[in-house]
């Protein structure tokens, strides 16, 4: 009777010890899942934040993580991308729009000072379908320390008449950046302060009107921002970098 209460104890054991490692191991594969790619809602539209496990990839062959440490949205509904330093490697961060909303107005509201973002930290607010296909608005000074560091772009950026550059020159904290895609027409516009329908003159930072061959054409483009390392080269002052976007709509 004893050996049989031992035996039968034994395997209880056994079974709740297996039930805890099997726990622990899909705990362990939900966070690396986790590490990859997860969803998280701002200013009303549901984004895909992703990273790049341990493989380098583009833009600047960078490792990129959506942990909590690089991607969040805080209490005030702010979406935050950080770049970070985790033993040794540099960790870029970035979000894709779920839903693909073609010819639109994009608007984008940074509350954070992205003129001072570090020569080599590139921040980025664009459509993206591939390569070529691609509207951006771009804060970076391409490893420059006093270069131009706006810059509106269509893709492929090397051909003639497809880039306008700019000084950011930002008194405050807000800025306010926004794409104008139409079949026939694409106008940027940046200017100081939060978004408003018709900002005054003097907030105007730089504006442009494309009206070239390289308009993308509506083929399921989405909105993505992203943080990243020019040619993957660190910071050069070894900090880490945030930019911060208080607001975003699709009118």
């Amino acid at each position: 009777m004893f050996l049989r209460i031992l035996l039968s104890l034994n395997l209880a054991f056994f079974a709740v010890d297996l039930t805890s490692c099997q726990d622990k191991r899909d705990k362990k594969e939900i966070a690396k899942d986790e590490m990859r790619q997860k969803s998280l809602m701002f200013s009303g539209y549901e984004w895909i934040a992703e990273g790049s496990d341990e493989n380098k990839i583009s833009p600047g062959r960078n490792y990129f993580s959506c942990s909590d440490d690089n991607v969040w949205v805080d209490e005030n509904g702010y979406l935050h991308l950080r770049i970070t330093k985790r033993e040794g490697k540099w960790y870029c961060a970035k979000v894709t729009l779920k839903e693909s909303y073609s010819y639109n107005k994009y608007i984008f509201t940074v509350a954070s000072r992205v003129d001072r973002l570090n020569r080599n930290v590139v921040g980025g607010l664009f459509t993206y379908l591939d390569d070529t296909n691609e509207i951006d608005i771009e804060f970076a000074k391409w490893g420059v320390k006093n270069n131009h560091d706006g810059q509106f772009i269509i893709q492929p950026a090397h051909n003639e008449g497809n880039s306008h550059r700019f000084k950011l020159k930002l008194r405050r904290t807000y800025s306010t950046h926004i794409i104008d895609w139409k079949q026939d027409k694409i106008v940027f516009l940046s200017y100081r302060g939060p978004y408003r329908e018709n900002p005054p003159k003097r907030k105007i930072i730089s504006e442009w009107s494309y009206t070239g061959q390289d308009i993308p054409i509506d083929d399921e483009e989405k909105v993505m921002i992203n943080l990243w390392l020019y040619n993957g080269v660190p910071p050069s002052d070894n900090k880490e970098a945030e930019m911060i976007i208080s607001f975003f709509k699709i009118l």
